[in-house]
């Protein structure tokens, strides 16, 4: 049943909470404050389930206290059932007192919810379209984005509230060692980058393809923003795209670096952190630069519109996916059609080049030049 003020009582009992989120790395950070909450709230200890890809992440994050990674059979990646039924062994054998199925609204919090149900976790909270029943003993029903959208980081702390969590401080946070920047500037000096001067990152990298912006605008747009602003360019990516990285470089010219598959996740939050500026498609990227307090400019295909920089001195452009590549869940289908009209087809140079000036220009960004 939907969640009522009498459960927050029997939820402040709750010591040993199972946070589970098995998507993207962007999508745990957004995760975050949320999760703070449970731990100021609660004073629970913290496991995550989460994916191998964001499990690379959980090191900077001070709120969560372990981890397992799994891929999810309901997130694209094929999974055998006998890693599933080990799962669910191990599950029951860490004697959770409660799950938090944390989703996008594009996403069905159910295969989650059966897993912790078959794990004999008593308590079970998540947002649900539909009733539930028994596999979720506590649910919010879920409104989005046929009502309104949320940002993600107030999705997920909306439903954390309804069990009686909240934070004083709602930012994004990661952490790195001194050793993830050490490493991160040996890097810097290999590549050549005179780190006495500033420089901005580029992201040009994908994970889905309808969020790509064409190679020729990233090139036109950095040598643009090299004769404007003579800063250095670095490029980043993970090591598949280290050509395209090192094709964007060279044909930028002098003072543009490829650092493209190189850095481990916490050395690429210490570079970012140590940037003056990010210009990134919507990847996590763009959660890192907000986490950290760097300005960044999104190049943002509208796949999911609730997932612009989280309080962060930001400037958005949006764009439309490809009609080819477009998602075919038809509740993005219905966003597409319904409220997101008269966007661009793409992120054109100029466009990109005029917000990174315009952020530079803001007086609170100045200081990190």
């Amino acid at each position: 049943m939907p969640v009522q003020q009498s459960y927050k009582q029997t939820w402040r009992n709750c010591k040993r909470i199972l946070c589970i989120r098995t998507d993207n790395t962007g999508d745990l950070l957004m995760s975050v404050p949320a999760i703070r909450a449970l731990k100021e709230s609660l004073s629970c200890k913290i496991t995550l389930l989460t994916s191998p890809a964001a499990a690379e992440a959980v090191a900077c994050i001070p709120e969560i206290d372990d981890h397992i990674a799994f891929n999810a059979p309901w997130n694209r990646l094929n999974t055998l059932s006998t890693d599933t039924l080990n799962l669910i062994t191990r599950l029951r054998e860490g004697a959770y007192d409660a799950a938090i199925v944390f989703t996008v609204y594009s996403q069905n919090p159910l295969p989650a919810a059966m897993l912790a149900f078959l794990a004999e976790i008593p308590r079970r909270l998540a947002y649900c379209r539909e009733n539930p029943y028994g596999l979720l003993t506590d649910w919010l029903p879920d409104e989005e984005p046929y009502f309104y959208i949320k940002h993600q980081v107030e999705r997920d702390l909306d439903l954390v509230k309804s069990i009686g969590a909240v934070c004083e401080n709602d930012h994004l946070r990661v952490r790195y060692s001194t050793l993830a920047w050490g490493e991160a500037e040996k890097q810097l000096d290999k590549a050549g980058v005179n780190k006495e001067f500033p420089w901005i990152i580029f992201h040009p990298g994908v994970s889905e393809k309808r969020r790509e912006v064409p190679l020729e605008y990233w090139i036109e747009a950095g040598k643009k923003i090299k004769a404007r602003t003579g800063l250095n360019i670095v490029v980043t990516g993970n090591r598949i795209q280290r050509e395209t990285a090192e094709e964007i470089c060279h044909r930028i010219g002098k003072d543009a670096f490829s650092l493209a598959g190189l850095l481990k996740f916490d050395e690429f939050v210490a570079l970012i952190d140590h940037s003056s500026l990010v210009i990134s498609v919507n990847t996590v990227t763009v959660h890192i630069a907000a986490a950290t307090g760097v300005p960044v400019v999104v190049l943002y295909a509208l796949t999911n519109p609730q997932h612009t920089p989280w309080k962060a001195p930001s400037k958005v452009l949006t764009f439309h996916p490809r009609n080819e590549v477009r998602s075919k869940n038809t509740v993005v289908g219905y966003v597409y059609e319904s409220l997101l009209k008269d966007i661009p087809d793409s992120v054109y140079p100029d466009k990109i080049v005029e917000a990174v000036i315009d952020l530079m220009a803001e007086p609170t960004i100045r200081s990190r030049h």
